[in-house]
């Protein structure tokens, strides 16, 4: 007895009472759900209506092809090639994929490339485009028609414009706008300084005069040894180091690596400087140019200007503190304040009374930035009015080259260093007030640094001396004397860390060394 729905014989079988047709149970069920009515007949129907039917078990019987050998192999036979069938389907479907992938991984690494190609290309058009802005001043451009002749031609526009009627080149001057940006920044300086505090994180004393040589980091090369500046990045604790090898160094002094190393000077490296929280470094050479190094996505610097605008040694860098700006000075007796982020030169400046000092051997910003402090080779300190771009003041009495100069964070003291030691200025009053003579007639002071809370002053000679800075009327102690370890005796440079927590320094070797408390002694006075 079959199903009258699928005419297969029912596992669970029913029978219609008004009918008397047999079914699934399952199938009458759910037509009689769907329509209510029988699907033989079209009488209506409900599930009360069907009556199940007690049978013993029911077994299937076997298909015509499952009643023999040879049927069962003929099914077997079909089973097998559509397995195959299936299985080649599947192969021609994943070599079509594999095709596609290798398609575009060829088209990925095209793209590349040709990023690749338009970024050096977008990146030496930038190039092109500052060295012509440093060259085509702004207050000296040509009438539209010339210029847009000149360029037609694929040439630069008469350069008759860049020479003022004294043969020296023009300059678009520091604008009013840029003088306010540095007032603004004066005046937000000079109201956090009367509310500055020294921190409590600084060295005390007592740790400094324990201090002694930690590491020896050799960073240049041997066949030209002498590091001759450095600067310090306090939020990376990262160094950089200018030297007699005609190269800079940036050092991680946590991990004492090597950051990258700055190869493009012909002469030795003079000055250096961190500027915009150290995305940038500002190197100066003594083959008269300075070089801007911007960092790179290697996590290296490569260089992004090289600025010729000195004829002769290029002797200090310094940054404004607003980090837009920096101001280099060069034995050819002229300063330039330069715009950092296009590299122009907005200002060449020469004292208006023609006088020569030998030129410019330091330079440093006053810490609120409207005030310049040079040194000279003619023993002569020079105080510049950043917004005129005028000498407000001069200090003599120096014996030999001012060699390095610095001003105090309290804005106060001014320290300059020259062959006859270090002379302490106090800028309220334009009066020298102290004098340090540490070496003798034959030994000149080679640096001079404050830390930068203004609680110390380090100067370097033959030696290394830290002294604590005090007021005008009393003693500046020498608190510490760390030794010259490279043997040479003569320290080229010395900087306070973060916190005056290490003094690093430079000398005539290649190695940059960092002084600072050992470590035995450096646990308990950092939890004290």
């Amino acid at each position: 007895m079959n199903c009258s729905i699928s005419g297969e014989v029912p596992e669970e079988p029913v029978v219609s009472k008004t009918s008397g047709l047999l079914f699934e149970k399952r199938l009458i069920e759910r037509h009689i759900l769907d329509y209510g009515k029988c699907p033989i007949t079209g009488e209506p129907l409900t599930v009360d209506d069907i009556v199940p039917i007690k049978t013993g078990k029911i077994v299937k019987p076997r298909p015509v092809q499952a009643a023999s050998i040879p049927g069962m192999l003929g099914m077997f036979q079909i089973e097998w090639d559509g397995l195959m069938l299936s299985n080649f389907a599947l192969e021609q479907q994943l070599h079509t994929a594999r095709q596609e992938l290798s398609h575009a991984l060829y088209q990925h690494d095209a793209a590349c490339r040709v990023i690749a190609r338009l970024k050096k290309e977008r990146d030496e058009a930038w190039a092109f485009l500052a060295q012509a802005e440093r060259h085509v001043p702004a207050s000296e451009a040509m009438p539209d028609a010339v210029n847009a002749a000149a360029l037609a031609n694929g040439k630069r526009a008469i350069e008759d414009g860049e020479t003022g009627p004294d043969g020296k080149r023009s300059r678009p001057g520091i604008s009013s706008s840029i003088i306010s940006e540095l007032t603004d920044c004066n005046a937000v300086l000079s109201q956090q300084r009367k509310q500055r505090q020294i921190p409590s994180t600084l060295a005390p004393v007592e740790d400094v005069e324990r201090y002694t040589q930690l590491t020896v980091n050799p960073l240049h090369r041997t066949n030209k040894p002498g590091i001759l500046a450095m600067d310090i990045l306090y939020s990376k604790d990262i160094i950089a180091t200018a030297g007699a090898d005609s190269n800079a160094v940036v050092f991680d002094r946590p991990s004492g690596q090597v950051v990258s190393t700055l190869s493009g000077h012909s002469k030795k490296v003079t000055s250096i400087k961190f500027a915009a929280e150290g995305e940038v470094v500002v190197t100066g050479s003594a083959d008269k140019t300075v070089r801007l190094w911007r960092g790179s996505e290697d996590g290296g610097f490569e260089c992004s200007h090289t600025l010729k605008d000195h004829t002769a040694e290029v002797q200090a860098v310094t940054v404004h503190a607003t980090n837009k700006y920096f101001v280099t000075a060069s034995l050819d007796n002229t300063w330039c304040f330069y715009d950092l982020a296009s590299g122009l030169c907005l200002a060449q400046v020469e004292e208006a009374s023609g006088s020569s000092e030998g030129g410019y051997t330091s330079a440093a910003f006053h810490p609120d930035g409207l005030i310049l402090g040079t040194g000279t080779a003619g023993s002569v300190v020079k105080i510049w009015d950043v917004k005129s771009q005028n000498n407000v003041a001069r200090f003599d009495g120096h014996q030999g080259a001012v060699t390095a100069i610095s001003f105090s964070e309290n804005g106060y003291f001014l320290a300059t260093a020259a062959h006859d030691g270090v002379k302490l200025w106090d800028l309220r009053r334009l009066r020298n007030f102290r004098t340090l003579s540490p070496y003798d007639e034959n030994t000149a002071t080679q640096s001079v640094e404050f830390d930068h809370s203004g609680s110390y002053l380090a100067l370097g000679g033959s030696d290394i001396r830290v002294y604590q800075v005090a007021n005008v009327k009393s003693d500046w102690n020498c608190i510490k004397i760390l030794p010259d370890l490279s043997g040479t005796g003569k320290v080229n440079c010395v900087k306070f860390g973060a916190d005056a927590k290490y003094v690093a320094a430079g000398s005539m070797d290649r190695n940059l060394r960092i002084f600072g408390l050992p470590e035995e002694d450096a646990g308990p006075s950092a939890e004290s």
